[in-house]
């Protein structure tokens, strides 16, 4: 049973809504992934809502009630401006990183027209840059890559340089996931991050961080890490459509303040969409 559902029916269960209900809702918000400072606070926002507008016998109106602090949250600026854009994909390996930018890619060119180019940034792994090679062949877009153990500042400084000087409108960059140690991939990207910098001033410059939407509590933790990096503009969440529990995009919104940008549900470059808070907080809350 997906978690929306098993969640209309905690609702639906209910005859009133009661001290017993709340804490009832707060173990299942945490079960959903929401972690339990967030789910703490949004079960005693809606306590006092029920207060306020007499909702205190209704379940169902709690329900639409949980629905509305949802729908506080507030998706990212994700139509491209009319100038050249630099995007930078970051997340651990593992998460889908490679394939996102090849289906941002073509989301691009198919939704606004866009002329894009790729970028092999993660010189790490050899397999990523054979992985963006391929995509880049299928769907007929410039890759710039340079040898594996290369330094990815230099491959995204030739990719702006490319892009510039060949008309592209958008730059999208692969980067890596993993390092020997910590410090050394948030050195790696704050590297590459004043490449940008210098190289693409006065231009549109988005940092996406790219989670696996079921690995639950543990994508806050990631995303602290990237965000304390790099400033972060937003979320791409992977595998929204297997078992994630959806409770995380509101703990990434609540206690990042990272909005969700794109969520991708398959294998198929055309398996991505704009994020839509209005059909989060139905699918989440299960309200008809």
């Amino acid at each position: 049973m997906k978690f929306g559902e098993r969640l209309k029916n905690f609702f639906l269960g209910k005859s009133a809504v009661n001290d017993e209900l709340f804490d009832d809702l707060c173990d299942i918000l945490i079960e959903g992934d929401f972690g339990a400072s967030e789910a703490y606070r949004t079960v005693e926002i809606l306590r006092e809502r029920c207060k306020k507008e007499s909702a205190d016998a209704v379940p169902v109106k709690l329900a639409e009630l949980l629905e509305e602090e949802l729908l506080k949250i507030q998706p990212a600026v994700t139509a491209p401006p009319d100038k050249f854009c630099a995007i930078l994909l970051l997340g651990v390996n593992g998460v889908g990183k490679t394939t996102t930018a090849a289906k941002l890619s073509n989301f691009y060119s198919e939704k606004y027209n866009k002329k894009t180019i790729l970028v092999a940034a993660d010189t790490f792994r050899a397999a990523a840059i054979d992985q963006l090679k391929i995509h880049g062949q299928k769907l007929n877009v410039r890759v710039i890559a340079h040898k594996q153990g290369g330094d990815p500042a230099a491959v995204v400084y030739d990719a702006l340089e490319a892009a510039q000087s060949g008309g592209a409108d958008i730059v999208i960059a692969d980067t890596a996931g993993r390092m020997h140690t910590k410090s050394a991939l948030v050195e790696e990207l704050r590297k590459i991050d004043r490449v940008v910098e210098s190289r693409a001033k006065d231009s549109c410059y988005l940092k996406y961080l790219v989670l696996d939407a079921t690995t639950g509590r543990n994508a806050v933790a990631q995303a602290e890490i990237f965000h304390d990096a790099v400033r972060l503009d937003g979320i791409i969440l992977t595998k929204y459509d297997s078992t994630a529990k959806g409770g995380v995009v509101f703990s990434l919104v609540s206690s990042l303040r990272l909005p969700v940008a794109y969520i991708c549900m398959g294998e198929k470059y055309g398996d991505i969409e704009i994020f839509n808070p209005h059909k989060f907080a139905k699918e989440f809350a299960q309200v008809a």
